[in-house]
């Protein structure tokens, strides 16, 4: 007994699987060149930028890349917390 549709006889052998395999390639790839290319800039995987360039996000920024320690960070939210808090905030001055 022969597999692959009688491969021995009068079928196709192994190339029948040749069309399903090619297929099967050509979906993937083109499933993966979505993912890397338009998929992944409608996800949000882009580079956050900066869109709200208030002081206090600015000293946010700042602690985060290591430029200030957590004591200057406090030290200076707390004065720009009294005088753009509450605008910041949304809140009436």
């Amino acid at each position: 007994m022969q597999t692959l549709a009688h491969f021995g006889g009068s079928g196709p052998g192994p190339w029948i699987l040749f069309f399903p395999v090619l297929w099967a390639l050509l979906i993937g790839g083109g499933i993966a060149l979505l993912r890397r290319t338009v998929w992944r800039s409608h996800r949000g995987w882009r580079q956050p930028t900066v869109e709200n360039d208030s002081p206090i996000a600015v000293l946010g920024h700042r602690f985060a890349s290591g430029e200030i320690d957590e004591d200057e960070y406090w030290r200076r939210l707390s004065v720009l917390n009294e005088e753009f808090g509450r605008t910041a905030k949304g809140g009436g001055a």
